[in-house]
């Protein structure tokens, strides 16, 4: 009884660590949306992008998320025109982030109902647990 209960268990904080991460790696796109190159024609930030891979693993029998890669997003910058600024180039065009804010506002939202998820089901192994001890009491 107890030892599923640690499975799940274990299962849930791969996930809490791989969400925690997401979160992260969100919450950096979004601090640097506007942010722009250092030097006429210089490239902006480039958004991260992160992905998960199961891993088998034997000692508890079961699957657990991990993150396999933390990339950059190759879609192209946006470009504005905006020629009193330091990153200007010739034409008065900046090149900004490939930062798209209702994409990666939408991903936080599902990152932290996943985190949600896998906190709630280690909340219910912990309370499982409790009540198996309590039965066990003489």
């Amino acid at each position: 009884m107890i030892d599923p209960l640690l499975s799940a268990t274990k299962l849930a904080s791969s996930g809490l660590e791989a969400q925690s991460l997401r979160m992260r790696i969100v919450s950096e796109n979004l601090a640097n949306a506007q942010s722009t190159g250092d030097a006429p024609g210089a490239d902006p930030y480039s958004r991260k992008t992160i992905s998960f891979r199961a891993e088998m693993q034997r000692a508890i029998g079961a699957s657990s998320v991990k993150v396999s890669e933390i990339g950059r997003d190759t879609s192209p910058f946006r470009s504005e025109y905006d020629p009193g600024s330091p990153a200007a180039d010739a034409r008065g065009m900046v090149k900004l982030p490939n930062v798209n804010m209702l994409v990666e506002m939408a991903d936080m939202r599902e990152a932290n109902r996943s985190y949600e998820a896998n906190l709630q089901v280690i909340k219910q192994a912990r309370a499982m647990v409790a009540s198996v001890i309590d039965l066990l009491k003489p």
